[in-house]
């Protein structure tokens, strides 16, 4: 259907790996070949960065911290790995882990490996030869939708993961949580930030259960069969993953949705393609969500704009190391305009409601 998968490219400057130091570690550690050590990188990651390893025929991703890094909590290698470890055998999406490594003499940071799975990525722009149609696209949103209710649904201690996480006040410390995140980040004064963080806490709905969550769920973070696109491969990046409210992290997913109604510039800066005709608008991810999980949305435009302003948070903490002089990627140069956009969205929807 198409050539256009997960793709990789040569290393960004700056970005490059100490491959003696790695090579001669992984062969302590793992029964690979002689050959020569082949890196290349995954391009589009705005957060954590990844790398294709190849030694002949064996293939494995590596994650690692972004370089100029000042959130380590927001980069915890040692999450991921934990996460991943439990979840791949009951979860099918979530992709094996094969090795973590905490020597910070090896990169520079800690960093763990993975299996690599193939599959689409669908971002902003459908790759050359994929048509979808409004029966696919509507099919491709269903299971986006249920494959996040299918995580939601997995029992925290069977999996073996009630200690990764506080659920007790978890909505509580997320919103207050990502407001102290923007006021060490902020570059500027965007005041529809201020007017959203304020409504947020004063609109705090109760809690509503305790799951696995991703918190980052979206098109551009899961792999999609090439031959039938309505077919999850993997879910990817658990950086944030952890115990809390399923219902926020549905609300994060909310605020990547974008649908055919929504201004032009925020359709413009959509992370996937999920204003296609035929795809579920926010209000019907909502209504299948509610029927795969038996779960009540009550309180929609809270977890949106809670979303929203999260999302605004992440942007403006990467647009914080690109002001810095932390990270010279020329993609990160705009997104000061993306925090202004995203917070804009959640302002309109306090002032009229969901």
């Amino acid at each position: 259907m198409t050539t256009d998968l997960n793709a990789t490219a040569p290393i960004r400057s700056g970005e490059e790996l100490p491959l003696e130091s790695l090579a001669a570690y992984l062969r302590e550690e793992l029964p690979v070949s002689d050959e020569t050590l082949d890196v290349e990188q995954f391009p589009a990651g705005h957060s954590n960065l990844t790398y294709l390893l190849r030694w002949g025929e064996r293939e494995f991703v590596l994650r690692r911290p972004p370089f100029g890094n000042q959130v380590k909590t927001a980069h915890d290698m040692s999450r991921e790995y934990r996460i991943l470890s439990r979840l791949y055998v009951v979860y099918p999406p979530a992709p094996r882990p094969e090795l973590y490594c905490d020597d910070e003499s090896i990169l520079g940071a800690p960093f763990y490996l993975m299996e690599r799975r193939r599959g689409m990525i669908l971002r902003r722009s459908l790759p050359p030869g994929l048509d979808v149609t409004p029966a696919l696209a509507r099919r491709m949103s269903c299971a986006l939708v249920d494959n996040l209710a299918a995580l939601h649904a997995l029992d925290v201690d069977t999996v073996g993961l009630a200690d990764f996480g506080r659920p007790e006040g978890y909505v509580e410390r997320q919103v207050n949580g990502w407001i102290q995140r923007y006021e060490k980040s902020q570059t500027s004064d965007v005041p529809s930030m201020n007017r959203v963080a304020v409504w947020l806490q004063e609109h705090r709905p109760a809690e509503s259960g305790c799951s696995v969550i991703h918190n980052d769920y979206k098109y551009d973070n899961v792999l999609l069969a090439a031959e039938d696109p309505a077919r999850l491969v993997a879910v990817l990046d658990w950086e944030m993953a952890t115990i809390g409210d399923p219902l926020m992290d549905l609300g994060t997913t909310l605020a990547y949705w974008v649908e055919p109604s929504d201004p032009g510039p925020l359709q413009q800066a959509a992370f996937g393609p999920t204003a296609l005709p035929g795809g579920l608008t926010r209000r019907e991810v909502i209504a299948r969500y509610e029927e795969r999980t038996g779960r009540k949305v009550a309180n929609p435009a809270f977890y949106y704009c809670f979303g929203l302003y999260k999302l605004a948070v992440i942007v403006q903490q990467i647009y914080a190391r690109f002001v810095r002089g932390h990270t010279a990627d020329p993609r990160f140069a705009q997104l000061g305009q993306l925090v202004m956009l995203l917070s804009g969205q959640a302002d309109q929807v306090v002032a009229r409601g969901w």
